[in-house]
C-alpha cells in the first residue's frame, strides 16, 4: 500500500509551538483522509525549528464506491415535496427514482445515489490547501507582496516550501500536485541553515530522513532530546560536576536546534553568592542553558551547559565564550537585585503608618517591602481591593485557623503579614516565578523563625496536582487562609469559573484547600469561615474530581455527599468506609436488599405522597416473625450506628449496617409488603422507611450502582 510523505518548511517555528503543531498536522490530515473514505495503517509526526513533517504509512490507493438509498416522499405527495426530494438527491427527473411499498405507509419514492471512489492522489491534492491555509497557529503573520491582498494566507513564519510525495515502496513515488499561496508542492527540501548547501530531492520517508541527517538535520525531536541529555550528562561528568536536569528546558532547547552540539561555559565564582534559584532562572531564562552542581552536593557551581546549533571549527570555544559573557552580564544584574533587596528603602518615614498597621519592624528589609506594598496601594483586584487589604484579611483568618491546625497564632499572623512582602522586591520583579521562594530567603536573612520563613514560600502550595502540600502547621494556616480568602472574595463579586475559563485559578485554589485538609487530616468546617452554599457546592464538585482521581467510585461519592457537608475530611472518610463495606459479601448483599426496600418505598410514595411513611412503626401490627425481627434489628442497629457516628468511626458504622443483611433478606423472602389490609401495608412501609432513615445517616444507598 502507498505511503505519504509531507513536509511544511518555513523560516522558523517557535519551540513552544512545535510539538502541538505537528500533532495538529497529523490529526487534520488523517481526519480529512478518513472522512474522504481512505484508511491508513499508521501515522507519525516530526518537527524541527524549521519544518513540520508527517510520515503516513499504508494509505489505501482509492476510496470505495458508495451506493446509498435515500428515502423520499409518498408517491401521492404534493409536487413541491417531490421537487425538494429531487434536488436533495441530485436527480433530474422522478423517473430516475424507484418506488417501494410499505404495508402501513403505502408507496414512496427512493433514490439510489451512487458515488464513485476517488484516487488517493486526488483526495490529498484537494484537502491539503485548506489544511495548510487554515492551520491553527496561536500566532501567525502575513508576508510578501500577497500580504496586501484581502484574505491572504497567514502562517507562523513565512512558509517557504511544501514537500508531498506518494507511492508504494516498490515504485517511484509521485509528487502530489497542489498550490497554496503561490507555493507549489514538490519533492525537494533543505537541510541545516548554515551547514547544508542547496535544496535536494527526496523520494519517501527513509530516503528523506537519511538525506536530512547528511545535511545536518536530526528530524526526530525525541532523538534530539536524548542526544542533548546524554551529551550534557557526559560533559558535566567529564568536568567533575553534575547536570541539573530540567525537562521543560530540555524540551525547549531541542526545539531550537536541528543539529545539537553540547558545550560547557562558565562564570566567575563571585556570582555564587546569589541564591541558586535566581542563578538557575537567570541562566535558563536568558540563555536557555543548564546549570551544574558540585558532585554529591546541592550547591551550584560556576559551570553551565549550553546547546549550540552549529558544529564550529574551533570546537565551540568562541560560542562558549560568547555565552559566558552574556551569562555574566545577566548574573551581574541578578547580584545587584539580590543586594538591593537586602538594603534599606528610601523615605522610610512614609512607611510608618503601614508598618504600624501590620506590626512591622522597619529595621528589617522584608518588613520594609511589606510596608511599601501597602503604602503604594497596589491593587489586587479592582472590586476586591489592594494587596495590603488582602494581607490584612489573610492574617486575621490565619490567626483564626491556627488553633484548628495546631499552629501558633502569633507565628501564623506574622507569616501572613510577610507572605506577600517579596512582591515589590527587585528579584521577584525580574523573576515573578520566584515569589515566595525569595520571601523565604529574605526572611531567613533577617532572622525570622524557621516556621515563619517556610510559610512564606509554602503558602502558595500546592500549585498543581504533582506539587506537595504544606505540612508545617504555620504554613498550613497561611495557605488555607490565602486560598479561602481568594475564593470567598471572588464569589462575593460573582467572578466564578465558567466552562473552561478560570482566569483567577479558583478551581486550583479549591483543590488546594481540599488536598491540604485531606492530606494533613485536618478537621475544618468551611461554613464557619465565610463559605456560602454556592461556594460549598463548588467545593463539592472539586472534591468529586479529587476523589475520582484517587480511584473512588463516583456513585459512592454521590451517595455519601450531602448538601450541607462542609467537613471535607469526614466526607472522604465516609467514602472510604463505604467502599470497604461494599467490597465485602455482606455489604454487597445488604446493598441489594436495601435498594429493593428503597425502590418499593419510592414507588409507593408516588401514590401516597413523599414522606407518607416517615412515622413510628405500630409494633402491634407486626404479625410475621420476619418483620418483627427486622424491626428489632433496625432499633438495635440504629443506636449503635449513632454511637459510631458520634465517635466518627465510619468504618465501624458501616460494619454495623451490614448486620441488617440477614433480617432484610428474611423479610423480603417471607413478607408481602403491599398486604391486603391497608393498615398492615402502611406499617410495613413504615418499617422500610425506618430502614431507609437508618442507612441514610451514612449514605443514600439509592445512588449506588448495582
Amino acid at each position: 500500500m502507498p505511503d505519504l510523505l509531507l513536509e511544511l518548511f518555513s523560516e522558523e517555528i517557535p519551540a513552544r509551538m512545535q510539538r502541538k503543531a505537528a500533532g495538529d498536522l497529523r490529526a487534520r490530515v488523517t481526519n480529512a483522509l478518513v472522512d474522504a473514505g481512505l484508511t491508513y495503517e499508521g501515522a507519525k509526526e516530526y518537527w524541527t525549528p524549521r519544518r513540520l513533517t508527517l510520515d503516513l504509512r499504508g494509505l489505501t490507493a482509492r476510496s470505495a464506491d458508495i451506493s446509498e438509498e435515500r428515502k423520499g416522499p409518498r408517491t401521492d405527495a404534493p409536487e413541491k415535496a417531490i421537487e425538494g426530494f429531487l434536488r436533495g438527491a441530485g436527480l433530474s427527473s422522478i423517473d430516475e427514482a424507484t418506488i417501494k411499498s410499505d404495508p402501513k405507509k403505502g408507496d414512496f419514492y427512493v433514490a439510489i445515489i451512487k458515488k464513485e471512489g476517488r484516487n488517493a492522489q486526488d483526495i490529498i491534492a484537494d484537502i491539503m490547501p485548506d489544511i495548510i491555509r487554515d492551520f491553527p497557529w496561536p500566532k501567525s503573520m502575513r508576508w510578501g507582496a500577497q500580504s496586501a491582498k484581502p484574505g491572504s494566507m497567514r502562517w507562523v513564519r513565512p512558509l517557504q516550501s511544501i514537500l508531498c510525495t506518494f507511492g508504494p515502496e516498490t515504485e517511484e513515488p509521485e509528487v502530489i500536485d497542489f498550490e497554496v499561496a503561490g507555493i507549489k508542492s514538490g519533492n525537494t527540501t533543505r537541510g541545516h541553515r548554515f551547514h547544508a548547501g542547496e535544496a535536494f530531492t527526496v523520494k519517501r520517508f527513509d530516503d528523506y530522513i537519511a538525506k536530512l541527517e547528511k545535511n545536518f538535520v536530526i528530524l526526530d525531536g525525541e532523538r534530539r532530546k536524548e542526544i542533548i541529555a546524554n551529551d550534557a550528562k557526559n560533559l558535566a561528568f567529564a568536568n567533575s560536576v553534575d547536570l541539573v536536569e530540567d525537562e521543560g528546558l530540555l524540551e525547549e532547547v531541542s526545539g531550537l536546534v536541528e543539529w545539537p552540539v553540547v558545550l560547557m561555559g562558565e562564570f566567575e565564582e563571585d556570582f555564587l553568592q546569589i541564591p541558586d534559584d535566581v542563578t538557575r532562572l537567570t541562566i535558563k531564562t536568558n540563555q536557555k542553558c543548564f546549570v551544574c552542581r558540585a558532585q554529591g552536593s546541592d550547591k551550584l557551581t560556576n559551570k553551565f551547559i549550553l546547546v549550540s546549533n552549529i558544529e564550529a571549527k574551533d570546537g565551540g570555544a568562541e560560542i562558549s565564550h560568547g555565552n559566558g559573557k552574556v551569562v555574566r552580564a545577566r548574573l551581574s544584574d541578578a547580584l545587584h537585585f539580590w543586594k538591593t533587596d537586602q538594603g534599606n528603602l528610601p523615605d522610610l518615614a512614609q512607611l510608618e503608618a503601614s508598618a504600624a498597621k501590620f506590626d512591622l519592624d522597619l529595621k528589617k528589609p522584608l518588613d520594609q517591602r511589606m510596608a511599601k506594598l501597602d503604602n503604594l496601594g497596589v491593587t489586587f483586584h479592582a472590586k476586591i481591593g489592594t494587596q495590603g487589604e488582602r494581607v490584612a484579611r489573610i492574617a486575621a483568618l490565619a490567626e483564626e485557623l491556627a488553633p484548628i491546625v495546631g499552629a501558633d497564632p502569633k507565628q501564623a499572623k506574622r507569616a501572613a503579614h510577610l507572605a506577600k512582602a517579596d512582591l515589590p522586591t527587585e528579584a521577584v520583579g525580574e523573576f515573578p516565578e520566584l515569589q515566595g521562594a525569595m520571601g523565604r530567603r529574605y526572611a531567613e536573612l533577617q532572622g525570622e523563625s524557621k516556621a515563619v520563613s517556610a510559610a512564606i514560600e509554602d503558602h502558595y502550595k500546592p500549585q498543581g496536582p504533582s506539587d506537595a502540600v504544606p505540612t508545617d502547621p504555620v504554613a498550613i494556616a497561611v495557605a488555607l487562609a490565602d486560598k479561602l480568602d481568594t475564593l470567598v472574595a471572588f464569589w462575593a463579586i460573582d467572578e466564578k469559573p465558567t466552562g473552561s475559563k478560570d482566569p483567577y485559578a479558583l478551581r486550583r485554589a479549591a483543590l488546594g484547600v481540599i488536598r491540604i485538609v485531606v492530606e494533613n487530616a485536618i478537621r475544618l468546617n468551611l461554613c464557619k469561615h465565610g463559605m456560602t452554599n454556592d461556594l460549598l457546592s463548588f467545593f463539592h464538585d472539586r472534591l468529586k474530581v479529587y476523589l475520582r482521581d484517587k480511584g473512588a467510585r463516583h456513585d459512592l461519592i454521590d451517595a455519601v455527599l450531602a448538601e450541607g457537608d462542609d467537613d471535607l475530611l469526614l466526607v472522604v472518610r465516609r467514602v472510604e468506609a463505604l467502599g470497604k463495606l461494599l467490597a465485602s459479601d455482606d455489604g454487597a448483599n445488604m446493598l441489594a436488599g436495601t435498594k429493593r426496600a428503597l425502590n418499593i418505598l419510592a414507588a409507593e410514595e408516588k401514590k401516597d405522597g413523599e414522606g407518607a411513611f416517615d412515622q413510628d412503626i405500630d409494633q402491634a401490627l407486626l404479625s410475621e416473625q420476619a418483620e418483627k425481627d427486622l424491626s428489632d434489628t433496625i432499633l438495635a442497629v440504629r443506636d449503635d450506628v449513632a454511637h459510631c457516628i458520634k465517635a466518627e468511626d465510619y468504618e465501624g458504622a458501616f460494619a454495623i449496617l451490614a448486620q441488617l443483611r440477614p433480617s432484610v433478606d428474611a423479610f423480603f423472602d417471607g413478607v408481602m409488603v403491599n398486604a391486603d389490609d391497608p393498615a398492615v401495608r402502611v406499617n410495613r412501609l413504615r418499617l422500610l422507611a425506618s430502614l431507609r432513615a437508618t442507612t441514610q445517616r451514612l449514605a443514600d444507598f439509592s445512588k449506588i450502582a448495582g
